[in-house]
């Protein structure tokens, strides 16, 4: 846990002269280095990688800071300020000059850079792949937003060799000192897999990562632990849930078994059972008073701030230059998944506006991002994703001023507060099948009631991938695909990156240059693409061996976390834990073709899923565990069509064969090439990718996973290349 007492780092130096605008005091570069070992990049020339600090304050009283939650319950400095450390990564042409002027923006994702992802051919150890990027001259920045990653970033301490971007803002305390306090849910497991077993368990988020909030104190009579079959996806309880007793269990500490102190760490909080054993078919459920809740949404106003400095002024408080001072014209913003949620969340609470008044960024892409972030509530998670309890969905989730009758929520959208600024970006939203089928997608395409399209605004395009798993497959062209852990179908490899990379290149030019982007593409209610999960709406295919989508939908649900919470923001505080389902709100997804593939018109679709190798699915199915049956967390399944006819006989498979489909080896081709050139024509793919992917599926037939096709010409080959 953070040291208070330290906190306050800027008060009383020479720092205090500056009190015009609450601001980045302070930039400490830890670390300058040249980037991959000095290459050059066209016209850009070699890059650097800058890695340090910024320490920055905020006016509470200021209107563009008074929406985050206990921001005036936070330790303030001598001029009333509330502070931050945030780290940051510039990856930068080394004359910065030479770049393209556009500041690429990465919302880490739970500390992690995911700058380079739109770079090809990217590992562990190698983030430039083709250097897509680096080639174009854009500038990289990264910062620390989520205020529970550690390591936190410190005044004495050097960030040069870590690789977590992460943020330090204070906890708040009442008026008086004492500690905040407030019900706090931990479910064990969040999601899928086994539950516990043996008598010791370690207390975590799962994907929202540690335990983020202490208990007030270690008194087991004033916490609830409980077990219970997992929940249906209606929020009902499938079986009886069984309180465990005070005495049959206890707060330790996970290395030594023994009693928790109020030493131990919140990474080593465990709870052991004194009686019995855990079931690793159940999951539990703990309620406690937590304490201390840290001030969460501080870090989008570092975010707002750091950026704004970067692009807008000559140097710190301290004299220090600026490294990016002339060179910037414009900033794209970018979030993916859970930091796509922090995107949306960003603009919707004012944040693209800076004390200035001046717009933070131009444009803005909210990637595989179903819900808000819930990072401005009362002890906050915002590591978690969209399992049961956790908040995000109760958002006015639409670009569009729209009534929400459902929750009696009045007209609203994502873009009121920054059209009253007249600071909203130009916006990319941009998602696949999974979103629409496990991150309750429809919500923001169809509002709650799911009567009909809520329209986009002008600065607003949204593009649909469909088919594809949570930020895209491996792609490449394959009837055969690996399994996935802990799901039942194979893996899904229908790739979203290459039309990423045409679209970034698209809402660049749109940004800097004013070019009419490409025209929005996704699933509409009024063409009858979008239906309930539901026998005899959704017509999906009886697939021997596969199971069936039908009631799969992770579906939005209506909580009440108590009165003072501020739905339409996801802000205030939960009461209510865990809280009550008011109602089920109905949850759409797209329509099927007859081998259970969504219709490539639908969206923008991938060469792949335009000239299919089998069905490519936006659900899964958990194979094991507490949620055994019930939709495969994030993952998205893939089920082949048979390769010969031969084969579909045997398998009674409804769904036409490989060879079926496209005779030969040069009609496979064909097809792909035909998908491709639609694609390039229409900017959703860029030609040098096109021309990648005709290689791969020449190479595929050629020698590799499709060369069961015969090499020789056929009729129904013939015909799809003569229509080609």
């Amino acid at each position: 846990m953070r040291k208070l007492g330290t906190f306050l780092l800027l008060a009383g130096t020479a720092l205090a002269a500056n009190t015009a605008n609450a601001k980045v005091m302070k930039i400490v570069i830890d670390s300058r280095a040249p980037a991959f070992n000095g290459q050059a990049f066209g016209a850009a020339g070699s890059y650097e990688m800058l890695r340090g600090r910024a320490f920055g304050e905020v006016d509470p009283a200021d209107r563009r800071n008074a929406i985050i939650q206990d921001i005036t319950l936070a330790p303030k400095n001598a001029r009333g300020h509330v502070e931050y450390i945030a780290t940051f990564t510039l990856l930068k042409p080394t004359d910065a000059s030479k770049g393209n002027g556009v500041i690429f923006y990465d919302l880490p994702n739970r500390g992690r850079s995911l700058r380079s992802n739109y770079n090809l051919g990217t590992t562990q150890k190698d983030e430039l792949g083709d250097g897509f990027m680096e080639q174009r001259g854009y500038t990289m920045l990264s910062t620390g937003w989520q205020g529970d990653v550690v390591p936190f970033p410190t005044a004495d301490k050097s960030v040069a060799d870590s690789q977590i971007e992460s943020v330090t803002v204070p906890q708040a305390k009442n008026p008086d000192g004492s500690p905040i306090t407030g019900p706090f849910l931990v479910r064990i497991p969040t999601i899928n897999g086994d539950g516990p077993t043996g008598d010791l368990t370690k207390i975590d988020m799962g994907r929202a990562g540690a335990l983020a909030y202490a208990p007030v104190n270690f008194d087991t009579k004033q916490a609830k632990f409980s077990k219970a079959p997992a929940e249906n996806i209606r929020g009902e309880q499938t079986g009886a849930r069984t309180d465990i007793p005070a005495s049959d269990w206890m707060w330790a500490d996970c290395k030594t078994k023994a009693p928790a102190e109020a030493s131990t760490s919140l990474g080593n909080l465990c709870i052991k059972l004194t009686k019995g054993s855990f079931d690793p078919k159940s999951v539990y459920s703990l309620v406690f008073t937590a304490k201390n809740p840290t001030v969460m949404a501080l870090g989008l106003a570092a975010t707002r701030d750091i950026i704004s400095y970067f692009r807008y002024e000559q140097k710190d408080s301290a004299g220090t230059a600026n490294p990016m001072v002339g060179a910037v014209k414009s900033v794209i913003g970018q979030g993916n998944s859970q930091s796509g949620n922090t995107a949306k969340t960003f603009i919707h609470l004012g944040f693209n506006e800076d004390e200035a008044g001046r717009i933070v960024w131009d444009g803005a892409v909210a990637h595989i991002a179903g819900r808000f972030n819930p990072i401005n509530y009362r002890f906050s998670v915002p590591g978690g994703s969209a399992t049961m309890y956790a908040p995000g969905s109760e958002a006015v989730l639409w670009w569009s001023p729209t009534e929400d009758k459902a929750r009696g929520i009045p007209t609203a959208s994502m873009l009121d507060r920054c059209n009253a600024t007249k600071t909203c970006p130009k916006i990319f939203e941009t998602f696949g099948g999974i979103e629409m089928w496990n991150q309750r997608y429809s919500l923001g395409l169809l509002g709650t009631d799911a009567k009909k399209d809520i329209p986009i605004p002008a600065n607003v395009r949204r593009y649909y991938f469909p088919g594809t798993t949570h930020g895209g497959g491996d792609g490449g062209f394959s009837v055969k695909q690996p399994p996935t852990n802990g799901c039942v179908l194979a893996d899904n490899p229908n790739p979203e990156q290459d039309s990423m990379r045409a679209l970034f290149t698209a809402l660049t030019d749109w940004v800097s240059k004013g070019t009419e982007p490409p025209q929005s593409k996704y699933p509409m209610l009024a063409a009858g693409q979008m239906v309930p999960a539901e026998k005899g709406k959704l017509n999906f295919p009886a697939i021997p061996g596969a199971p069936q989508p039908f009631g799969l939908t992770n579906v939005a649900l209506d909580y009440d976390f108590g009165p003072r919470f501020i739905g339409k923001d996801v802000s205030g505080i939960i009461d209510n834990q865990p809280p009550p389902v008011r109602q089920v709100l109905p949850t759409y997804i797209p329509q099927v073709d007859a081998d259970g593939n969504e219709p490539a018109n639908v969206g923008v679709s991938s060469p792949l899923h335009s000239s299919p190798l089998g069905t490519y699915l936006g659900w899964n199915v958990t194979s094991g565990g507490v949620t055994a049956g019930q939709i495969c967390s994030l993952v998205g399944g893939y089920v082949p069509f048979a390769r010969t006819k031969a084969e579909r006989d045997k398998a009674e498979d409804p769904r036409a064969s490989v060879e079926e489909r496209y005779g030969d080896r040069q009609g496979y081709v064909c097809a792909v090439q035909k998908a491709v050139r639609q694609s390039v024509k229409d900017r959703y793919l860029l030609e040098v990718d096109g021309k990648r992917l005709v290689d791969q599926a020449t190479a595929a037939t050629a020698s590799g996973d499709l060369a069961f096709l015969p090499a020789a010409s056929t009729a129904r080959g013939k015909a799809i290349c003569a229509a080609n």
